[in-house]
């Protein structure tokens, strides 16, 4: 007999009876990072919480090297938690990698999903030819090794790269303890499908309302990323918060939450215009020229 979606991902369904608001934690993370979000929209909104297999008190035995070799694997997953919750209107947030998850769920079965939402997502971490991606591939190798040779010691250094926040040393302990608690196997081969992946052609394919919300000095995701998806998705729209590092939900809980009640509360969108001019005036203090919108 299959083991149930719930016990495979660590499933947790809570609050109000009012729309349904799934929170997505990314690599390392799991569904507690998303404590201060989910303590503001509970009372309006259904929420839905869940572990990635291979994180936090996911089912590791529900690992598999054939569905998850692929972030559409994990995309998988999120639409069998939806058909199995009946979810409908859904509005999906989603850290890191989880925006893309977020993306290829909604792409695949767009009559679920209402909005989106990406806190420092990312559809390519490996710099290209007039593309921006924050890694170059001699990095990448460095940070398979490393994990290799001692994982726990790695997590922690990362941990504290990934936050970049020294004056809240509590929230680098924090990360730190959840990649350590991975299975390192499992963590090394999540971390090459994450860094390996290239979803920039799946972008302009995305029709649901999508929220971009970008954060600076992140090693992880720079501000070129969260440009050049708002200029490839359709209906995105991009909002700069007043945060630093990777994981802005833990570091700048309000900010994030103020962002999200805005987008949930239906503030009519950016015209084009309006939003080739944020466009223009956020790459412009970045010091990066884009091409306008089409």
């Amino acid at each position: 007999m299959r083991q149930s979606i719930y016990d495979r991902l660590n499933v947790r369904v809570m609050g109000a009876m009012g729309p349904p608001l799934i929170f997505a934690h990314g690599f390392g993370s799991d569904q507690r990072a998303w404590r201060h979000q989910v303590a503001a929209f509970k009372s309006q909104y259904q929420i839905i919480l869940f572990d990635h297999v291979g994180c936090g008190r996911s089912d590791f035995n529900a690992y598999s090297a054939q569905r998850h070799g692929r972030i559409h694997g994990h995309a998988e997953d999120v639409l069998e938690l939806c058909e199995e919750l009946d979810l409908r209107d859904v509005t999906l947030v989603g850290h890191s990698v989880s925006g893309m998850v977020g993306m290829l769920a909604a792409l695949a079965e767009p009559r679920r999903f209402q909005r989106l939402v990406f806190v420092k997502a990312s559809p390519r971490y490996l710099n290209d030819v007039g593309y921006v991606g924050g890694f170059e591939r001699s990095q990448l190798d460095t940070l398979y090794a490393t994990m290799s040779a001692n994982f726990l010691a790695w997590a922690g250094g990362f941990a504290e790269q990934v936050v970049n926040m020294p004056e809240m040393p509590e929230l680098a302990r924090e990360f730190a303890r959840t990649l350590s608690a991975m299975r390192p196997d499992i963590a090394l081969a999540s971390a090459r499908v994450i860094f390996e992946s290239d979803l920039r052609a799946e972008l302009p394919r995305l029709k649901t309302p999508t929220l971009i919300l970008q954060s600076g000095a992140d090693f992880a995701v720079p501000d070129e990323v969260g440009l050049y998806m708002a200029e490839h998705i359709p209906l995105a729209q991009l909002t700069r918060i007043d945060a630093r590092g990777h994981l802005p939900h833990l570091s700048a809980p309000r900010a994030v939450t103020h962002a999200l009640a805005e987008f949930l509360a239906d503030r009519p969108p950016r015209s084009q215009q309006e939003q080739r001019l944020f466009l223009d005036a956020f790459g412009a203090r970045r010091g990066v020229f884009k091409d306008s919108l089409n």
